[in-house]
Order: C-alpha cells, then sequence, then structure tokens
C-alpha cells in the first residue's frame, strides 16, 4: 500500500498550459454561481507554490475520474489582495463542492490559510466528503512527511497494489481509495471512484 505519494508521482497527468485554462474557466463559471456539468465538484485547497503538482493533480482527478476541480488561485472573482471577503468566497466555494480535498504537501500542512480551509471543510464535509492527498518531497521517507499527524484524523488517499486483504481475509483490489481511522484503530476503505461520485 502506498498512502504517502512522492511528488511528480502524478506527472503522467500533468495538464498542460491550455488545459490550465479549460479549469481556469471552469473554475469561474463555478464561482460565478454556476454548475459546469453534472460532474462532482472538488475544492482542492493547495499551497500556491505547488503549481507543478497541482497541474499533476488536476489532470489525474479530471482524466481518472470525470471530476471538475475548483482551485481558488485560479478565481477571477477573488479579491486582488487577501481580505476577510477572500475568507467569505472560499467559505461559499467549499460549501457549494461536493468533495473537499486537501493537496497536502509539506508546504500546504504549514500554510495558515491551508490550515484553515482545511478545518472549515472538516466542520462542513467530515468524514465523507473531505480528504487529504498527502505528497512528500522526494527521496524523503513517509516518516519525515509533515502530515502524519493529520493523517491519523482525516481520511486520506492511498494506493493499494492489490497484495493487500481486507480483515475478513478477501483480497483489495489493485486502485485508490480513500481512508480513514474508526475510532476501534481500523481502517476503512472506499474506492475513490466511489467516493467521488
Amino acid at each position: 500500500m502506498k498512502y504517502i505519494f512522492e511528488r511528480g508521482s502524478f506527472s503522467y497527468y500533468r495538464i498542460t498550459d491550455s488545459q490550465l485554462n479549460e479549469a481556469r474557466t471552469e473554475t469561474r463559471a463555478f464561482s460565478d454561481g454556476g454548475r459546469v456539468s453534472y460532474k462532482t465538484t472538488a475544492f482542492l485547497s493547495h499551497k500556491h507554490s505547488d503549481l507543478e503538482e497541482l497541474k499533476d493533480i488536476i489532470g489525474f482527478l479530471r482524466h481518472s475520474y470525470n471530476v471538475d476541480v475548483y482551485i481558488d488561485s485560479m478565481d477571477t472573482n477573488m479579491p486582488k489582495k487577501t481580505s476577510g471577503e477572500t475568507a467569505k468566497r472560499i467559505k461559499q466555494i467549499i460549501e457549494k463542492s461536493d468533495r473537499f480535498i486537501l493537496l497536502a504537501t509539506d508546504d500546504a500542512i504549514e500554510s495558515k490559510w491551508c490550515n484553515w480551509e482545511l478545518g472549515f471543510g472538516d466542520a462542513r464535509k467530515y468524514r465523507d466528503r473531505i480528504a487529504l492527498f498527502p505528497i512528500k518531497e522526494k527521496g524523503t521517507s513517509d516518516y519525515q512527511y509533515k502530515g502524519n499527524e493529520y493523517m491519523q484524523i482525516y481520511p486520506f488517499i492511498a494506493y493499494y497494489n492489490g497484495s493487500e486483504r481486507y480483515k475478513n481475509g478477501i483480497p483489495v483490489e489493485a486502485g485508490y481509495y480513500v481512508c480513514y481511522y474508526d475510532l476501534d484503530g481500523t481502517r476503512i476503505i472506499t474506492p475513490l471512484k466511489d467516493w467521488l461520485k
């Protein structure tokens, strides 16, 4: 099982600049109050310095799961200067989005805005509609990842390679899952495709 991904793990899915402009158009339409389609919408919280990783994850979610992704840094309706109005708009979009995903890089874990968004998302979408997408620095060990504590409290996206088994001995099919720990420490997993419906 891989539950913390290295930077660049999803570069195969990286979107081009023109596809990034499509995502901007979707973000703009969504923030204006319209739904671009009947697809699942996901608020993708991220640190603005993680643009390359952001392009990878947008591509992964759009192409593998047909998800419309909202990215606040691409929303032209956001105030030019961060203010209380910024927070108010972000709250509205998080509430309106079907899912909340934190692109949980080490920088995002340390960001006051990402933490604030995660806290608000937790209050509005906890457990069944919120997840971390844990990304560590290349060449580092899992224990060095700064978000390990977060993964004990919040659901997170992981990859099972097909060699794992459920408690009852049934094999877990290879693929991406949203995982969380129940109160008794049991790991609960849901296929990502089902979680995103």
